[in-house]
């Protein structure tokens, strides 16, 4: 059976505190908070979702804000990059806006195209790429409008324990094609027009170390509940060991660690971050799974208060 992801469906990393994670991924870098919710498996924290207008698959990054967590260490077993993608001539925009609110950044080059690289207030390690591929983001916030809005992921750049064996993955198993070599960093390419990008570093750093800063997971679209099964089957056929179907309430997640001690999920496109408030209030209220509705009260008064807000920079 031959299988073909079309590209990230989201990416997942722990931050700090909860108003400074909302600050810089709004505030800066203009994206939507599209839910606020709780971690499921620790429910006196939050669990946020940041994406595009409508919170679409292949945007979304989402985090698990632990205020006082130990820092983390970027290293192999993550992912070490997460890329964005803006439309073409859009990257002044950046360098400009990056500048205004105090971000460090570095340009590169690297498969003839330029990246803006920077970290965000927590050490998690991002950049900004052109592409004309994907549709603009409608969402505008604190100066940041379509024409110039990040309109999801452009990618990842992987660190992988066995590069070899991630490589065969991704192209064997995932579908991506693979692109070509420049230097340490081998390319491959989903189906998909955002969230396809995927470099996979060859020369191996220390081990990452679970912490502020770093990414969690990373997730890869399935049509449906459906499709997800054929995954789950697809991949257990490949020698993985896959988890049950987990209800995340906005989507079906699958999960898997493959050989470069990277941890993969699968997820589903639907039903959305629209299904238990409408797509116009998305975000602004706290929303919970039906199992801890019955502490909604308590956990509105243990959560630390959080609020989308225009900076002056």
């Amino acid at each position: 059976m031959t299988k073909k992801t079309v590209g990230i469906h989201h990416i997942t990393a722990i931050v700090g505190h909860p108003q400074e994670n909302v600050d810089f991924y709004a505030g800066v870098l203009g994206l939507r908070l599209v839910k606020k919710t709780v971690n499921f498996d620790d429910p006196g924290t939050y669990h946020l979702y940041f994406g595009n207008h409508g919170g679409k698959p292949g945007t979304i990054i989402t985090f698990f804000p632990w205020v006082g967590a130990r820092r983390g260490t970027i290293g192999y077993g993550q992912v070490g990059v997460t890329s964005y993608v803006v439309p073409e001539g859009a990257i002044g925009f950046w360098e400009k806006r990056l500048a205004k609110f105090n971000v460090s950044f570095i340009k590169t080059e690297r498969f003839g195209e330029q990246y803006l690289q920077f970290d965000d207030p927590h050490g998690l390690r991002l950049e900004i790429v052109e592409r004309a591929a994907g549709e603009e983001n409608e969402w505008t916030f604190g100066g940041v409008t379509p024409d110039v809005a990040i309109k999801g992921f452009g990618g990842a750049t992987l660190l992988s324990a066995q590069p070899e064996q991630t490589a065969a993955l991704l192209e064997k198993v995932m579908g991506l094609e693979f692109i070509g070599q420049e230097g340490d960093l081998v390319r491959f390419r989903s189906s998909g027009d955002i969230g396809n990008v995927i470099d996979i570093k060859t020369t191996r750093s220390g081990r990452g170390q679970m912490g502020t800063g770093t990414v969690h997971h990373i997730a890869w679209r399935a049509d449906d509940d459906e499709d997800q099964l054929k995954w789950k089957k697809h991949v257990e056929q490949h020698g993985y060991g896959v988890t049950p179907v987990q209800d995340r309430n906005y989507f079906n997640a699958i999960y898997f660690r493959e050989h470069g001690e990277i941890l993969f999920e699968i997820a589903t496109d639907p039903p959305g971050f629209a299904h238990d408030e409408s797509q116009e209030t998305m975000g602004e209220k706290l929303k919970l799974p039906a199992q801890y509705e019955i502490h909604g009260e308590k956990l509105e008064n243990t959560l630390i208060p959080i609020e989308v807000r225009e900076l002056n920079g």
